[in-house]
């Protein structure tokens, strides 16, 4: 770690402490050189694939759209926080393994199969708003293909 004030490049760790909020590390340090003070950062840098749209543009992959979607999916269902940011975690550990690029349509899949193990009715409004369902006949077809799994 170089200093900021005099950019010599041996620096003493003074204090170490975790950041439980966002899964990082303070450091207090101390230049050897110039004895200025100063805190450095450490977290983990993730490398997720580019998100392409439907209109085949393409963004960085962005946590609080899954969020955003399951938290709509699953409004006064009994489900905690916890096992939301469970579900979201193991979503991104499938994405992680993606090399560069993925469709919004296959995240909405991988969304959809999450919500299908957690809870049946989360899944039918996913599935109502992602498939576009127009009829009821939609929403028969999805039920009866919840029940023959189920049963």
């Amino acid at each position: 770690m170089y200093c900021p004030f005099c950019s010599h490049d041996i620096t003493q760790v003074l204090e170490t402490r975790y950041q439980e909020d966002d899964n990082s590390i303070k450091r207090k340090r101390k230049c050897e050189s110039c004895h200025g003070k100063f805190v450095t950062f450490e977290s983990v840098q993730l490398s997720f694939p580019l998100v392409i749209k439907k209109d085949n543009s393409r963004q960085a992959y962005q946590r609080k759209k899954i969020e955003k979607s399951l938290m709509l999916a699953l409004r006064k269902r009994p489900i905690s926080i916890e096992t939301l940011h469970i579900t979201i975690q193991s979503i991104e550990q499938i994405l992680l393994l993606i090399p560069k690029e993925i469709s919004s349509q296959e995240i909405g899949i991988l969304i959809m199969e999450a919500l299908k193990k957690l809870d049946k009715i989360a899944y039918i409004r996913f599935a109502s708003v992602y498939k576009n369902f127009e009829n009821i006949s939609d929403f028969k077809s999805v039920m009866k293909e919840l029940g023959k799994n189920n049963g």
